[in-house]
C-alpha cells in the first residue's frame, strides 16, 4: 500500500514537474475523451428516442391487440355491443390497470369554411400513456373526462388551424354535425404526423356512446389494447384469448397477438454496438499523439532515470512510476472531457436535429456514456504508458553519463 501511494504522488509530482509537455499531450486525450462520450452520449439518446418512437406507433412492451369478429360477412350492431362488454369485463376481472378501446370513424365536424369529415379515433383515457401521447397544449383525456356534458376532444394542430385558432388560451369548442348537432370541447391539441397533415381527433368511447355517434358503416370494430409486462405476455395473450372465446361463443372468432414491436432489441443491440465503435476509434486516435509524446519525453529523460536507478531505484519502481504518470494524467484528462461533452450534449437541441418531437424518458446525462469515458481514458493512458515504461526499465546507471 505505501509503495502504490507513493509511486502516485511521485507521478503528480512529476505531472507538476513537466506540466508543459503533460499539457500538450493530454490536449489530443481531452478532445478524444469529450468526442467519445458526446458520439456515445447521443447515440444512447438517440436510441431512446427512436425506441419512444417505435413505442408512439405500436405500443410499449408489452403491447397486446386483441380482435374479436363473426365467422359471416358482417357483424351485426348487438353484436358488436356484446363483444364490446365482453373486452371490458375480462378488462376488469384481471385488474388491467392500462386498457382502452380503440375503433376508427369519420366525424363531421363544422369548420369555418364548412363541414368537413375527420378521421377520428375512438378510445380510452389510459390510450394517451400506452402510446406515448404529446400534447402540445391543454392536457389528454382523464377519467372525469368521460362525465362530461359537453364531450371531450383531443384534435391535431391541423384541425386547430382549420377552426383559425392559435392555442387553447380560451375555450375552444367544435361542433359535430348529425342529428342532433353536438358541441365538443377541446381540451388537448396533439402535434401533427408530417407536415401537411389533414385535421385528425380523439374522442371517449364513453361520449361516442352515450350521443350515438356510433355508425356502423363508418365504424370499424373496436380493438382491445392491454399495455401489461413483458414476462406475462404469452400469459396473458393465452388467458384472454380463452375468456372472450368463451364469453362470445364459437360463432365468434378471438385473436390476441403482440402489437408491440418486441423484436427491435435486436437492432439497439446493433447501433449500440456501432456508437461504442466510434467512439473507440475516436479515442484511439488521440493516444496516437500521447505514445509518441511518451516515447520521445522518455528518450530526453534517461539521465533522470539513469540517475534514479544509481541511488538504488527497483526496475519495478521505474516501470510503475513512469506508467502512473501517464495514468494518472489521462485520469485527470478524462473527467475535463467527460465534464466537456456533458456541456455541450445538455445544449445541443437534438430534438431539432433529430427530427422527434422530444425525448420523455431521456436522463440528464448517460450516466453510462460518462463511466465508459473515464474507463477508456484510463485504460488508454495505461497503454500509453505500458510502452515508454518498457524503455524507462532498459535504462542503466551508466547511461546517465553517456547521455
Amino acid at each position: 500500500m505505501t509503495s502504490l501511494v507513493g509511486a502516485l504522488v511521485e507521478a503528480w509530482k512529476e505531472l507538476r514537474v513537466h506540466r508543459l509537455r503533460v499539457l500538450l499531450s493530454l490536449v489530443g486525450v481531452a478532445i478524444a475523451v469529450t468526442a467519445m462520450t458526446s458520439v456515445t452520449a447521443i447515440g444512447q439518446i438517440a436510441q431512446q428516442g427512436q425506441a419512444e418512437l417505435i413505442e408512439r406507433q405500436s405500443g410499449r412492451p408489452a403491447t397486446l391487440g386483441v380482435n374479436a369478429w363473426s365467422e359471416g360477412m358482417g357483424v351485426p350492431q348487438g353484436d358488436g355491443q356484446a363483444t364490446t362488454d365482453a373486452m371490458r369485463e375480462v378488462v376488469d376481472r384481471y385488474r388491467i390497470e392500462h386498457a382502452s378501446l380503440t375503433s376508427m370513424t369519420t366525424t363531421n365536424f363544422r369548420f369555418p369554411a364548412g363541414t368537413m369529415m375527420v378521421q377520428t379515433q375512438v378510445v380510452d383515457p389510459a390510450y394517451g400513456a400506452m402510446r406515448r401521447i404529446q400534447v402540445v397544449h391543454g392536457t389528454w383525456f382523464t377519467a372525469a373526462d368521460e362525465d362530461r356534458f359537453a364531450p371531450a376532444v383531443v384534435v391535431n394542430e391541423a384541425f386547430l388551424r382549420e377552426l383559425g385558432v392559435a392555442d387553447l388560451s380560451e375555450p375552444v369548442t367544435a361542433t359535430i354535425t348529425g342529428d342532433p348537432d353536438v358541441t365538443t370541447t377541446i381540451i388537448g391539441v396533439v402535434p401533427d404526423q408530417w407536415d401537411g397533415a389533414m385535421p385528425e381527433a380523439f374522442l371517449l368511447h364513453a361520449a361516442f356512446d352515450r350521443w350515438g355517434m356510433s355508425d356502423p358503416m363508418m365504424t370499424g370494430p373496436p380493438t382491445l389494447e392491454v399495455w401489461i409486462g413483458p414476462e406475462v405476455a404469452d400469459i396473458a395473450q393465452e388467458t384472454i384469448t380463452r375468456d372472450l372465446q368463451a364469453m362470445l361463443g364459437a360463432s365468434t372468432h378471438v385473436e390476441a397477438y403482440r402489437m408491440d414491436a418486441f423484436g427491435y432489441e435486436a437492432f439497439d443491440q446493433a447501433f449500440q454496438l456501432i456508437v461504442t465503435g466510434i467512439g473507440v476509434l475516436v479515442l484511439l486516435l488521440g493516444a496516437l499523439s500521447l505514445v509518441n509524446i511518451a516515447l520521445v519525453t522518455v528518450r530526453q529523460r534517461i539521465r533522470e532515470i539513469g540517475i534514479r536507478r544509481s541511488f538504488g531505484a527497483t526496475s519495478a519502481r521505474v516501470f510503475f512510476s513512469i506508467m502512473m504518470e501517464s495514468v494518472v494524467a489521462t485520469f485527470i484528462a478524462g473527467v475535463i472531457g467527460v465534464a466537456m461533452a456533458i456541456a455541450i450534449v445538455q445544449n445541443m437541441p437534438l430534438d431539432d436535429w433529430l427530427g422527434w418531437g422530444g425525448v420523455q424518458d431521456a436522463p440528464p446525462f448517460p450516466m453510462e456514456a460518462a463511466m465508459t469515458g473515464l474507463v477508456a481514458a484510463t485504460a488508454v493512458g495505461a497503454l500509453a504508458g505500458l510502452l515508454p515504461a518498457l524503455v524507462a526499465v532498459r535504462v542503466k546507471p551508466i547511461d546517465a553519463i553517456r547521455y
